[in-house]
């Protein structure tokens, strides 16, 4: 990658590259993260998606370096007493998943956008080390809604699901500690608002800077 500072060209000396911030994606689970992202590198693959480590097993159709890392108990608890994981949570009880530091940081230091995909344990550990990044919370336009993303995923137990929506309620009330929320209502709309963040224009799903998906009956 580049020097931060750049290299002097015919035009004399280069300006020093602007600093990107790093922008960190979460919200409650099965709210469509991962469905945002991927149409987020379709349109616009200068973007670069961290890929986090874990140690769950990989869904079908899940490829080991591309989607996840997929690691051992055992080397996951050597990259956390390294130090190189730039935050790490246990998730619903069954696993790990964390950041390798190494890549963020490079990408940042060249001057490129750094998108991180993960969990709001995770980002309240990047606001810690990165006071600089963006943190944006992906909300769901209702809790019936995301009720019905997580049932119409079918890839957990009934014990699973009703684990994986008691963390959604507690998910959904962290909104309020973070920079940004985006509604995703529209997949490809949702990804436009996260490229907004780079590019400084307005953002249309977040119909309200206070939204959040009513749970009072959940």
């Amino acid at each position: 990658m580049s020097s931060p500072t750049g290299s002097d060209g015919p035009g004399g000396p280069a300006q020093p590259l602007v600093v990107q911030p790093l922008v960190v994606l979460a919200g409650p689970t099965a709210v469509g993260k991962g469905t945002v992202v991927a149409e987020l590198r379709r349109l616009h693959p200068e973007v670069w998606v961290s890929v986090s480590v874990t140690t769950r097993a990989a869904r079908p159709g899940e490829r080991h370096g591309v989607d996840y890392l997929f690691v051992d108990d055992a080397e996951f608890d050597r990259l956390v007493a390294a130090g190189e994981l730039l935050e790490w949570a246990e998730l619903h009880g069954s696993h790990r998943s964390g950041t390798p530091r190494g890549p963020v940081d490079e990408v940042l230091a060249a001057g490129g956008k750094a998108l991180l995909e993960i969990d709001v344990q995770g980002a309240r550990q990047v606001r810690a080390v990165r006071p600089d990044a963006v943190l944006v919370f992906l909300a769901p336009p209702s809790w019936d809604e995301l009720v019905r993303r997580l049932v119409g995923r079918g890839t957990e137990s009934t014990a699973q699901r009703q684990q994986r929506l008691a963390t959604a309620r507690t998910e959904l009330a962290a909104a309020p500690e973070f920079d940004v929320t985006i509604v995703n209502a529209e997949v490809r709309q949702a990804a436009a608002d996260l490229v907004a963040l780079w590019t400084a224009h307005p953002i249309a799903s977040r119909a309200e800077a206070d939204h959040h998906p009513d749970i009072s009956e959940a």
